[in-house]
């Protein structure tokens, strides 16, 4: 049977960890662009996997991951009082490098792209 209730409970908890993020006051969590990048929760809805990923690489979403482990009471408070829950799942904060590479492949990309053109330009010559 699909569990349709975690699959939108993971939703709301990535949407509003994203916005409690914004709104903390920790330098570490405030060093690079961070990013909520997945959220998995369990289909009893007690535990949730924060994937958190940086611009600046995986060792700043480490440091954000450091940040968000010292901040875990405040956030899952949080997350329990804006979703209207009875029981806020326990979260896992995770460093992911998603952001860095999905960077990396659009710069490769690009680079492939310019490189065709400079060739159709010098092929017209």
């Amino acid at each position: 049977m699909a569990n349709y209730r975690a699959d939108r409970m993971s939703e709301d908890i990535q949407r509003e960890i994203a916005a409690i993020l914004r709104e903390m006051k920790d330098p570490r969590l405030h060093d690079g662009i961070l990013s909520v990048v997945r959220c998995e929760t369990t289909h009893d809805l007690s535990y949730s996997k924060v994937y958190i990923s940086s611009m600046k690489g995986l060792d700043t979403a480490k440091e954000a991951v450091k940040a968000l482990k010292n901040a875990q009471g405040f956030i899952r408070h949080e997350l329990g009082t804006r979703l209207k829950l009875r029981y806020a799942p326990a979260l896992a904060f995770e460093a992911t490098d998603s952001i860095e590479y999905s960077a990396n492949i659009a710069r490769l990309l690009n680079n492939i792209e310019y490189s065709e053109e400079n060739n159709d330009e010098n092929s017209d010559v």
